[in-house]
């Protein structure tokens, strides 16, 4: 049975590491919440709960699932002094790509090997193992770690070298966060004008405005009110001003990136850390 390393059972971490589980792997895992490594651990014996960075030693493969590059780094430098050269870190998280790119030549002269493979899809395809994972790295890593990527994702995508799955992601939910700010203020002027919401969506979906707001989101979180998909505004705050500020450091700025970068700021200040993304449409939706 193979053994692997899990890090980071937040609302993603938790069903992506139960994919690895259904799929034959043990795991070692590790989350600042101890309720959460409570929840998987009642899977024993095929969990292990890691008590130091050391606990990961025989694991020819960590996964990390965290919020940021600060996170990140501290987490991933920790584990290096224990890791066997050969092995391989495989960051799912939403990062920095340019301190990826640090940090991946910090394990290459360790002789470890770093992989950004960010996802997307959110927790109903995590917990299918649907996700989309974008990949950057060395190509003749990839075939290592494969296997296990499919059991969390049915399109596992090599964007480019390490750093770029990071980049990729942040501009896909850069994207993603426009698309939904445009369908938020088409809906809100729509209904001052006296159009029903519900028909305005109902518009879009069957034409050229359709987008995955008006797909999976606006009736099913924002129209209703409740707000709960499950990907907080901080998070989608954080990648947009990624994806706004790899434009200026390539010198080739994004004009609606940047105001897209500056709502979404605004709005995770106003409604607070705990605000789901969706939220974004109360927010534009006020006077």
């Amino acid at each position: 049975m193979t053994r692997v390393g899990f890090i980071g059972l937040g609302m993603m971490g938790t069903p992506m590491a139960q994919r690895l589980l259904a799929a034959g792997c043990s795991l070692t895992i590790q989350d600042a919440n101890p309720a959460r490594e409570e929840a998987l651990l009642a899977l024993q014996p095929a969990v292990r709960r890691a008590d130091g960075p050391g606990d990961f030693s025989g694991c020819s493969c960590i996964f990390t699932m965290l919020p940021d590059s600060d996170i990140v780094d501290r987490v991933v430098l920790a584990l290096l002094p224990h890791l066997a050269p050969g092995s391989t870190v495989v960051d799912m998280s939403s990062a920095d790509p340019a301190r990826t790119r640090l940090l991946g030549e910090r394990l290459k002269d360790a002789h470890v090997d770093l992989l950004d493979a960010p996802v997307s899809g959110g927790v109903k395809k995590a917990a299918v193992g649907k996700l989309a994972i974008m990949v950057g790295g060395a190509a003749d890593v990839l075939p290592r770690v494969k296997p296990l990527l499919k059991a969390m994702g049915e399109a596992i995508t090599h964007v480019g070298p390490i750093g770029a799955g990071h980049a990729a992601k942040a501009l896909n939910n850069y994207v993603s966060a426009a698309a939904l700010i445009a369908t938020a203020e088409a809906i809100h002027v729509a209904a001052a004008f006296g159009i029903d919401r519900e028909v305005l969506v109902e518009v879009l979906d069957a034409s050229t405005g359709r987008n995955n707001t008006t797909q999976n989101k606006a009736r099913q979180f924002m129209l209703n009110g409740a707000f709960d998909s499950g990907f907080s505004l901080a998070l989608q705050a954080k990648d947009v001003a990624i994806a706004a500020s790899l434009g200026r450091r390539l010198e080739m700025p994004m004009r609606l990136a940047e105001q897209v970068d500056e709502i979404t700021r605004a709005a995770a200040r106003s409604l607070g850390p705990t605000a789901d993304h969706t939220e974004l449409y109360r927010h534009l939706g006020q006077r």
